[in-house]
This record gives C-alpha cells, sequence and structure tokens, in this order.
C-alpha cells in the first residue's frame, strides 16, 4: 500500500463518498428544519427530534423500534418521546398487539407537522432540481433508492 501525505490525506478524507454524504444530509435537514421553524409552529424542534419524527410510522412505532431506526439508545429515544410530547406532536399509548409496550403515535398537531414537513421537503427538492437540473436530480433520486435498497 502507498503511502499518502498528511495534505492529500486531509483531501481525501473531505472528500471521500461517505463525508459528502453526511454533508449533504446534514444540509438537507438543517435547511428543512430552518424552513420548518420560519412558519412559527416548530421553534423548539431540534435535528435529534426530527431523528424520531422520521422514524416514526404513520399507524405508530413502538420506542424500541424507533431507537433501533435512529441509532440511539432506548433511554435518549425515551427523552426525545418526552419532549415532544411536551410539544403536544406525539403520544403514547398502549399497544394493542402487547399492553406491556408502549406505542408512539402523532397527534392532530403532530399530522400538521407531516403536512407542514411535505411542503418543506417539496420546497428543498425543486431547490435541488434547479441546481443540478431536472434530469441531473431525477438520476441522483433514483441512485439514492438504488443503493438504499441494496444496504443489509
Amino acid at each position: 500500500m502507498n503511502s499518502v501525505d498528511q495534505p492529500e490525506l486531509e483531501a481525501l478524507r473531505q472528500q471521500n463518498i461517505g463525508r459528502l454524504f453526511q454533508r449533504a444530509a446534514r444540509g438537507y435537514s438543517e435547511l428543512a428544519l430552518e424552513k420548518l421553524r420560519a412558519l412559527g409552529r416548530y421553534d423548539g424542534l431540534t435535528l435529534f427530534h426530527t431523528a424520531l419524527i422520521s422514524n416514526l410510522d404513520v399507524e405508530g412505532t413502538r420506542i424500541s423500534l424507533l431507537a433501533e431506526r435512529a441509532g440511539v439508545s432506548k433511554q435518549a429515544m425515551g427523552q426525545v418521546v418526552d419532549e415532544l410530547e411536551k410539544d403536544g406532536l406525539i403520544l403514547r399509548m398502549p399497544d394493542p398487539s402487547d399492553k406491556r409496550a408502549t406505542l408512539i403515535k402523532f397527534t392532530e398537531k403532530g399530522w400538521q407537522f407531516l403536512q407542514d414537513a411535505y411542503h418543506v421537503k417539496l420546497e428543498i427538492e425543486a431547490s435541488y432540481a434547479a441546481i443540478l437540473g431536472e434530469e441531473q436530480f431525477a438520476m441522483l433520486k433514483s441512485l439514492l433508492e438504488t443503493l438504499v435498497m441494496h444496504q443489509k
């Protein structure tokens, strides 16, 4: 294996595809959060809150599964659930299929958030399409879907 000098190694670290994915995803999330806060209804919302919301199924999801999907501990997810429950976006209820388990569901305010988030997503995608062009944006989306589909 060839040795790489420090400046070259740093350049390679900054431009590797994993880091580019991370930066693009973070940029998307921060822009979406900024647009949602601009609506004046979600001032206390953080990126960590969106980790729960984006992993919550519309019919509800158990806390343990939310934690697994978000890659955090059950305790950390429990804290986020507490915060979003106080904000009125979600609620806890017994899981009908297992009374020992807790199901997290969207409230009416949570459903409004989903509507708002959908419109923000459309705005961001339109701006990305304007930057890349419609054809390249469609190709990017298709390529990302293919990569995600092949993950284990």
